[in-house]
């Protein structure tokens, strides 16, 4: 099956930034049936491209200028100050990692290591693509928010609500585990399903759990399941809340309720 784009599909733009040719060359081949390929091999050409082009991502050697990574970090805090939405993922030599970290300190997306690794590099660029669309679609969302005074099933205009739903946006794009706290009917759950709406997980399932309403004799049965035949009543295997949420997300409602020992697991 080709992995060509449908006629018609207008393709993101990403902006190649190198002064080797061949790796140039082995880039745009590697990436052009998914993106619209730009190439750039001076920092000057790679400017006016940007400016002209409006990439929506960026390859950058991080020393593209006389083997220097300050002239890579230039052009980085360059492109990021013109689109702080534009996704940059870094080219570096192995030897050139610590520099590579210094570069996602100061906003690069990612960065990989030379020789390239095409499969690796195309998993990062969708997933990078990804997350600035999610981080559009949030902007707009809090655009809408600021007239509407609502976020999904939660509404409120107060100043604290607004700080809720700027935190639900900020932390939804992320793969990354969030503590809701709060007293009893605050809302916690419904943080949690707006959170999980507006991530890349919502076409996934989501699964609350309340920890405090299982036994503790069952809870380990309840969130790991159990194959038939494991002690003496399994007589089918069932499967648990944590796989049936895989790929989407579990809310563990009231977890300081959970006994220490599931929680360390």
């Amino acid at each position: 099956m080709s992995n060509a784009a449908p006629l018609n599909h207008k393709l993101a733009k990403i902006l190649l930034v190198d002064d080797d040719a061949a790796i140039l060359n082995q880039l745009k081949w590697g990436l052009a049936h998914e993106y619209e390929v730009l190439t750039a091999s001076t920092p000057g050409e790679a400017w006016d491209l940007l400016k002209r082009e409006r990439p929506e991502m960026v390859t950058l050697d991080l020393a593209l200028k006389n083997d220097d990574p300050e002239g890579g970090f230039e052009l980085l805090e360059k492109f990021l100050s013109h689109d702080n939405s534009l996704k940059i993922v870094m080219v570096s030599g192995n030897d050139e990692r610590e520099n590579a970290l210094r570069a996602v300190e100061r906003g690069a997306f990612d960065f990989f290591t030379k020789p390239v690794n095409l499969d690796e590099l195309r998993i990062m660029l969708r997933r990078a693509l990804s997350i600035r669309e999610l981080e559009r679609e949030n902007a707009t969302l809090r655009s809408q928010l600021k007239d509407s005074g609502s976020l999904g099933r939660i509404l409120g205009q107060s100043e604290e609500i607004q700080t809720v739903f700027r935190m639900i946006q900020k932390v939804s794009p992320a793969d990354v585990t969030v503590l809701v706290t709060g007293g009893s009917g605050t809302g916690k759950e419904l943080v949690a399903r707006e959170i999980h709406e507006h991530s890349r997980r919502n076409d996934q399932p989501f699964v609350s759990i309340s920890c405090g309403a299982i036994p503790e004799n069952l809870l380990e049965s309840e969130l790991f399941g159990y194959e038939k035949g494991s002690f003496t009543s399994a007589h089918t295997t069932r499967e648990g809340k944590l796989e049936t949420a895989n790929g989407g997300t579990v809310f563990l409602d009231e977890i300081g309720e959970m006994p220490m020992s599931l929680q360390v697991k």
